[in-house]
């Protein structure tokens, strides 16, 4: 079984992929790479917010059961595909596919994947500037010490000046470039080595802090004693979705990182390390957040504006606020840019792949192209902040941005979850993924049931619930 398996492996691997592909170096690049992927944005600003505004620890059970049923099958999905294909998402999922004696329209799967990435990174590195630009202006400027309209007019203010953003948001894109222009070794895995346990001290000392000053106690009955009658049906289905989302499957950016591996290499404990990293990450960042929140006195359902508007005016008001909070904005930029890493990544394999261009060439045609992009949701807030595109529809405050969010997440992320785990489930039996992970018959059963039937009906569930609810 093993030779034949390792046979059908090599066969399919023949031939160069890309011009200057290369591999980790080590487990642990791979791992923390992984975990830098898993960790962004969402992770730190998203998590807590979301907690906050459905009911604090109800919600975080449901969330964690949601990683386990939906989150970690599809992982190991990407992983497994990875290690068999050997390239490329689009390249690895049309190899399997002809193995399988499926159609060659599987790699399609792979395309909508760096098309959904590309778009994502699009309105992220946007993003992903402000949290810079924040970093920059808190640490050399100070904080707002007036009432929170201050606050919010200093945000405002930002947001209103389409320079700063544009900025801010080449700055973020060139920092992202250079990293995965400078391949695999020496460029991503030496960069997450360096950003990873930065991100973990930064986030446990900003913890510690805010324990001390803030109200922990409060904080930890929110986040880990459930309330499960303050929890409906739709808070429920927030929760699966986030779990699936906030891990970032679905876009076949691990069928990349997985390629890179050695045969030696666990997939099944990199996959688990990586969810359970970020799930920690997620919580600690609840532990930095909420104990300023309830000192305070400030509502935590409050939204985005909880990052960039409530905590910096509760920052001002307590000792080394200002240190605090320029280190909470570069947790969130270094955050950031370990996922923008995988996406760019994701997005210059395939294009390298399909339009024959060296590696190189393509990561910075991918990053100068995704900059362009992004002026659509510079845009958004500024130039034709009162365009609402999705009138129509019935969305009277939807803007551009909002449309491009709500197309990836409510729509192309999910659809490329449910191709993945209908292709490894159903098409391929389970015998990739079974092949690959060097399953037991009965964890291959675990499995294959999970991709087939459990990952699906979430996903649809999730996906319904976001577009018609």
């Amino acid at each position: 079984m093993a030779r034949h398996r390792s046979r059908h492996r090599s066969r399919h691997r023949a031939g160069p992929v890309t011009t200057g592909r290369d591999g980790w170096a080590s487990r642990s690049g791979f791992l923390l790479a992984t975990i830098g992927s898993a960790i962004g944005i969402g992770s730190i600003w998203k998590f807590p917010y979301e907690v906050g505004a459905n009911g604090g620890g109800a919600f975080v059970v449901v969330y964690a059961l949601g990683l386990a049923l939906v989150v970690v099958p599809l992982l190991l999905a990407e992983f497994a595909l990875g290690r068999r294909g050997g390239a490329d998402a689009a390249t690895s999922l049309e190899r399997i596919a002809a193995a399988e004696h499926a159609g060659r329209q599987w790699r399609l799967v792979g395309v909508l994947g760096a098309v959904s990435a590309f778009l994502i990174l699009s309105f992220y590195a946007v993003i992903g500037g402000w949290t810079l630009a924040f970093a920059v202006k808190t640490a050399t400027t100070g904080l707002v010490s007036g009432d929170a309209a201050e606050v919010a007019a200093r945000f405002d203010g930002f947001l209103a000046s389409p320079g700063q953003m544009i900025l801010a948001q080449a700055a973020f894109l060139v920092a992202v470039t250079v990293v995965v222009a400078r391949g695999v070794q020496r460029g991503i895995e030496s960069a997450m080595k360096l950003l990873m346990p930065l991100l973990t001290v930064l986030l446990v000392a900003l913890a510690c802090y805010t324990s001390v000053r803030g109200d922990a106690a409060a904080a930890v009955r929110f986040l880990f004693v459930p309330r499960f009658d303050q929890l409906g049906a739709r808070a429920v289905l927030d929760a699966l979705g986030l779990g699936f989302f906030s891990i970032g499957v679905g876009l076949g950016l691990m069928i990349t990182y997985a390629a890179y591996s050695s045969a030696g290499t666990d997939l099944r404990q990199v996959a688990i390390t990586s969810v359970l990293a970020d799930t920690a990450v997620s919580l600690v960042a609840g532990m930095a957040v909420f104990p300023i929140v309830f000192a305070q006195g400030l509502d935590p359902a409050s939204g985005p504006g909880l990052v960039f508007v409530s905590l910096p005016l509760a920052f001002a008001t307590v000792p080394f606020g200002r240190v605090a909070a320029t280190a909470f904005f570069l947790l969130l930029f270094v955050a950031a840019l370990g996922s923008a890493v995988a996406m760019l990544e994701g997005v210059s394999e395939v294009a390298a792949t399909a339009l024959r261009r060296p590696r190189r060439t393509m990561v910075v045609a991918a990053g100068l192209a995704c900059f362009v992009a992004g002026l659509a949701t510079v845009g958004s807030f500024n130039w034709w902040a009162h365009w609402h595109p999705l009138d129509a529809l019935g969305a009277h405050d939807a803007t551009v941005f909002d449309l491009i969010d709500r197309l990836t997440s409510d729509l192309l992320l999910p659809l490329g979850g449910l191709a993945l785990a209908v292709f490894t489930g159903w098409v391929t039996g389970g015998r990739v993924v079974a092949g690959e992970l060097g399953m037991s018959r009965r964890g291959a059963m675990l499995l294959g049931g999970l991709l087939r039937y459990v990952v699906p009906g979430v996903v649809v569930a999730t996906t319904a619930a976001a577009l018609f609810g």
